[in-house]
């Protein structure tokens, strides 16, 4: 390991990374480095790690490198590997523009969750295609103490539980994992989704990440009520061969997400890289004892 390794900062709708560019991927970054990172008192802090790796130099993302030079190997705030990010694609994408790697317009990033598109637009906003959603059948509830609601079970990518409620403060802390039925339906866990109306085709969200806990933002879960708000509108844009446009308001912003005729979801919001620096080895070997 390096004496030092270099990183940023970066958030999208307040949900907020710590960027390790690592082109070669020579990094080790286990579990428990991560976690570290992410430690919001004794490391840098963050939702999770936006690791930046070329595509040909990750075992993961070989096969996928024709197609994207760079790959987001993303991973939680506890250190568990996630499939798919919303919120961090646009931030890794505003890292490759901050870094030199890529200029306005559009480009393709590697995912766990497959290869997604990228529009770097001149107003700073970002748009990712985010990929069809799936419908799972059978029926799934989430609970919180007393409560519970039936849920739309709605992959992303990565899975998401999307509850409507009369009070977003029905969520609870979120401090851990909502308990969900039947285990079967999520046997690793699950996003989970707290859904108020705030006018047509405007809703707001909370959300509990798994291996983050709840966090002010998340882009695929802003998908998923997108897309389970749209089917209980009576909107779904397969069967009306219209564009459903929602916007979502998450606790640190908001977020339009737009699903077309042919299933494809787009989201656009901001991303922007707050500061950088030098992550010191020896902390960072310190905290892993």
């Amino acid at each position: 390991m390096s004496t030092r390794i270099a990183f940023l900062k970066g958030h999208g709708t307040e949900n907020d990374f710590v960027i390790v560019p690592d082109p070669e991927n020579a990094v080790d970054l286990s579990p428990a480095a991560v976690a570290a990172l992410c430690d919001r008192r004794a490391g840098i802090g963050g939702d999770g790690v936006l690791h930046v790796v070329r595509s040909a130099a990750h075992p993961e993302a070989k096969e996928m490198a024709a197609e994207a030079e760079w790959f987001m190997d993303y991973r939680n705030g506890d250190g568990s590997i996630a499939e798919m990010c919303g919120n961090g694609v646009r931030v890794f994408a505003r890292y490759l523009q901050h870094a030199g790697h890529v200029t306005e317009g559009d480009l393709a990033i590697a995912t766990r969750g497959g290869v997604k598109t990228v529009h770097l637009a001149k107003d700073g906003d970002v748009t990712v295609g985010m990929g069809r959603p799936r419908l799972p059948e059978g029926e799934v509830t989430v609970s919180v103490g007393e409560r519970s609601w039936p849920a739309r079970n709605v992959n992303m990518g990565n899975p998401h539980a999307v509850a409507f409620v009369d009070d977003l403060a029905h969520a609870g802390d979120l401090f851990s994992p909502p308990p969900f039925g039947p285990a079967s339906a999520y046997p690793d866990g699950v996003n989970v989704e707290f859904v108020v109306d705030r006018g047509p085709r405007h809703v707001a969200m909370r959300v509990h990440e798994r291996g983050s806990g709840e966090t002010r933002s998340c882009g695929t879960g802003a998908c998923a009520v997108a897309v389970a708000a749209a089917r209980r509108d009576g909107a779904d844009p397969a069967a009306t061969g219209v564009p459903a446009t929602y916007t979502v308001d998450v606790p640190g912003g908001t977020l339009v997400i737009t699903e077309r005729p042919d299933g494809e979801i787009e989201m656009t919001g901001p991303a922007v890289i707050v500061a950088e620096g030098e992550i010191d080895s020896e902390w960072l070997e310190t905290a892993l004892r």
